[in-house]
């Protein structure tokens, strides 16, 4: 990736209920909703008419599904068909990063040290920091328990399936495990379904949306004062 500063960045985030988005330098979210039907095409026409009285000079794109070294690797599963292969950075015109909504959300989220960071919306998201190193993670499709995998416990249908209180215990369980597992000092929660919560797991803290834009700004924003971009960000983050 280039390593010019680029500072009015649009930072679009990108989800299975919602596309939203928001400029550096700008308060105010702006979002639509996308849904199993939505293409990469669609998308980038309706950012481009939501957000026409914006100026922006670079992009970052937070995807959720599999992405390597800026590249979609994997169809989506909760939106429509094309975005693997489809050329962003042609289609804003633009300098565009893509990388995993989790990541992005992550990175925006991070205060140092080791970091989990698990996004409870329509699916599951997850990333891992590591002084600095982000690894975002695939960690939602893999088996859980009772033959049902992560996301079929903690992602919204699992809410529906489960009801408040028992998803709740899963959250916990999930966090608990993984938390143990990949050794973390801490982790964040994030995504739509994170407010549902009534108590929060041990070393654990909620995130927040704005959270997901911070991250798209630093993306670009490497020389950005600690003071800007949030609490802590005084360690090099490394993009996958």
């Amino acid at each position: 990736m280039s390593t010019k500063h680029y500072r009015r960045v649009l930072a679009i985030d990108v989800g299975g209920s919602h596309v939203k988005a928001r400029v550096f330098g700008r308060k105010d979210m702006r979002q639509f909703e996308s849904g199993p039907g939505l293409t990469p095409r669609q998308m980038v026409a309706r950012i481009h008419k939501l957000t026409g009285d914006w100026n922006y000079d670079a992009v970052t794109i937070g995807y959720p599904g599999v992405v390597l070294h800026g590249k979609v690797m994997a169809e989506p599963h909760n939106l429509g068909k094309g975005w693997v292969g489809f050329d962003f950075r042609k289609a804003f015109g633009r300098p565009t990063h893509i990388l995993n909504d989790a990541a992005m959300q992550a990175i925006g989220s991070y205060e140092g040290g080791r970091m989990l960071y698990l996004g409870l919306g329509t699916g599951l998201g997850s990333a891992l920091i590591v002084d600095g190193i982000v690894a975002p993670m695939e960690l939602a499709h893999l088996a859980f328990k009772k033959g049902r995998t992560y996301e079929e416990y903690v992602g919204a249908r699992g809410l529906e399936r489960l009801g408040g209180k028992k998803w709740r215990q899963a959250v916990k369980e999930v966090v608990e495990q993984l938390c143990t597992v990949l050794e973390a000092d801490y982790v964040v929660i994030g995504g739509g379904n994170a407010r549902k919560l009534k108590r929060l797991p041990k070393n654990a803290r909620l995130g927040s949306n704005d959270f997901a834009f911070i991250g798209g700004f630093r993306v670009w924003h490497h020389a950005e004062k600690p003071a800007a971009a949030g609490k802590g960000y005084q360690r090099r983050i490394t993009l996958p």
